[in-house]
């Protein structure tokens, strides 16, 4: 595989940099590097995604799938620091760069795992997941995403998802809607869309 965000081994030379960025209305600083997704700043879906998450009524942990250098969870975990979150990414220097940014903003109720997929948390539930996806991935591995968050949610647990029209917003809400049986736009910015499902006890067929 040629080097990607979604590389398990960035093979780019590191090269680290660091900003401060706010983030529903939480200040934040983050250390980043070559290697991974928008290592410049904060991509507009990102944080489309984390102004528009309003936490689950259903009590239980969140879990940032494919969680870059931190953005999301780290926010989250900010927000709401009741709940625990648990940050996975495939790419390993994702995952040292997180480890560190949640260390850097002085955070305790978060756990990061290098992960593919959702193989390190298969057997756990969570009240939410909430993920910018890798479209540079394929539709095979987003769609694989979506299928498997459907597993790892408790009764009443939400999937959340961000998604540009260009990137296929049309065929993955309809994705969603035949893994969940329903499918939600709870928000659009600038092409971007907002999606939301929620499980419930009924199963679907994935």
């Amino acid at each position: 595989m040629s080097d990607h965000y979604y590389s398990q081994k960035p093979t780019s030379k590191s090269n680290p940099s660091r900003f401060q960025t706010t983030l529903n209305s939480i200040t934040l600083n983050f250390q980043t590097d070559e290697g991974v997704f928008s290592k410049k700043q904060i991509d507009y879906g990102t944080k489309a995604l984390i102004n528009s998450f309003i936490q689950p009524d259903q009590q239980g942990d969140l879990l940032d799938l494919g969680c870059g250098y931190g953005p999301i969870g780290l926010t989250l975990a900010k927000s709401y620091p009741n709940r625990h979150v648990v940050m996975l990414d495939i790419n390993e220097r994702a995952i040292e760069l997180t480890k560190k940014n949640f260390e850097a903003n002085g955070l305790s109720n978060v756990e990061v795992y290098q992960s593919d997929g959702l193989n390190s948390v298969k057997d756990r539930e969570f009240a939410a997941v909430i993920t910018n996806p890798p479209f540079r991935a394929g539709k095979k591995v987003v769609h694989s995403m979506v299928e498997d968050s459907y597993h790892v949610l408790s009764h009443m647990g939400e999937f959340w998802l961000v998604v540009q029209k260009k990137q296929g917003a049309p065929s993955l809400k309809e994705k969603m809607n035949k893994v969940f049986g329903n499918v939600e736009v709870i928000n659009r910015d600038k092409g971007y869309f907002i999606l939301r499902s929620k499980k419930f006890d009924s199963d679907m067929s994935v």
